[in-house]
């Protein structure tokens, strides 16, 4: 198949750009050329600001027509109204990448399915909210045959792993270190993480096939991990014992950092659990690679490239620590004054 990936050179879109180059398919990437390109040689570039409309739009009539387009990079309406001029008649088969972050939390029912309503807890989620209308309806209009895939969190080597504050290293040091970690709430929301190959087979798999048409489809981590069990796999990859967890309340986190910790509220305090059915159905998804070897591989990574951050330049951590256990031990201290 001759298929354009808009991004290419991303954590998800570097996966799936081997597994359809080891497919034999023909792959062009289309990106700013400013980010490095971790495959082996066999796709061609096109090279091109996403964001500068009437280029991109020119750039790809003149790239010609594509068996498939995956879109990974599209997070407004702007850009998914571009796109649909870009390819209206040009493509047999044009693949979204948009996220789970399109529902709101709590859910009226788990685990989540493609028909859950879409609300939104933050502007990321709304955006692609508008992004999928945006596709959905051009699909209505035969515009091109369209297809949306929502990832939860993705990782794995070439990117880092989710903390307290996002996307981040300093929790694997602490954690190296023996440092006690901050968890919000008692730890017990759950969440799910993929390993980008297992994410990346049900986009290959997608291009190009009819039955994924005018639909949507979960792609996520199987292991319901408690942010409890979530840091103790880190610990595990890291061959090292289960870190002291230090629960703080999640609405006490953000009001210490209200910017720094905004993810805690409309994102990680809600319980992430989602039906993968139809992807194992449709794109043969199956969850291949559990958290604690998808996080080794990818703190090898990490280690290997230098990117895990010492712990010690912020002291961010240890002070919230320093302050909660304080506080606790005050209230304690009082409460039992009270007592008879």
């Amino acid at each position: 198949m001759k298929i354009l990936i808009i991004g290419g050179t991303g954590l998800i879109s570097t996966a799936i750009t081997r597994q359809l180059l080891a497919r034999g398919d023909e792959v062009t990437l289309y990106n700013r050329g400013q980010r490095e390109v971790r495959i082996s040689e066999g796709a061609q570039f096109i090279y091109g600001d996403r964001n500068d409309f009437p280029v991109f739009e020119q750039q790809m009539a003149e790239a010609g027509t594509f068996d498939c387009v995956i879109e990974m990079i599209c997070f407004g309406p702007e850009q998914a109204e571009s796109a649909v001029r870009a390819f209206k008649g040009r493509t047999g088969h044009f693949i979204f990448c948009s996220t789970v972050d399109v529902y709101s939390k709590p859910a009226h029912r788990y685990p989540l399915t493609e028909d859950e309503p879409r609300k939104g807890n933050n502007a990321y989620g709304s955006n692609k909210i508008l992004c999928e209308n945006i596709f959905i309806e051009a699909h209505a209009r035969g515009d091109f045959p369209a297809t949306i895939i929502r990832p939860a969190m993705t990782y794995g080597e070439g990117g880092k792993l989710v903390e307290l504050t996002g996307w981040g290293t300093k929790y694997i040091d602490r954690i190296r270190k023996g440092k006690p970690i901050i968890v919000h709430g008692d730890g017990s929301a759950l969440w799910v993480a993929c390993h980008i190959d297992d994410a990346a087979r049900a986009f290959v798999t997608a291009a190009g096939k009819p039955a994924t048409f005018g639909r949507a489809y979960h792609v996520t981590g199987e292991e319901w991990l408690t942010w409890n069990k979530y840091y103790e796999g880190i610990a595990q990859a890291l061959n090292m014992p289960n870190p002291q967890l230090i629960h703080i309340p999640t609405d006490l986190l953000a009001q210490i950092a209200p910017g720094k910790l905004a993810v805690l509220v409309d994102n990680f305090q809600g319980n992430n659990i989602f039906d993968n059915t139809a992807a194992h159905t449709d794109l043969d998804f199956r969850y291949t690679i559990p958290w604690v070897e998808g996080a080794r591989r990818t703190i090898e990574w990490l280690d290997a490239h230098r990117q895990i951050i010492d712990s010690g330049d912020d002291p961010f951590d240890d002070r919230v620590i320093a302050a909660w256990q304080h506080l606790s031990s005050t209230v304690v201290q009082e409460l039992r004054d009270l007592s008879p």
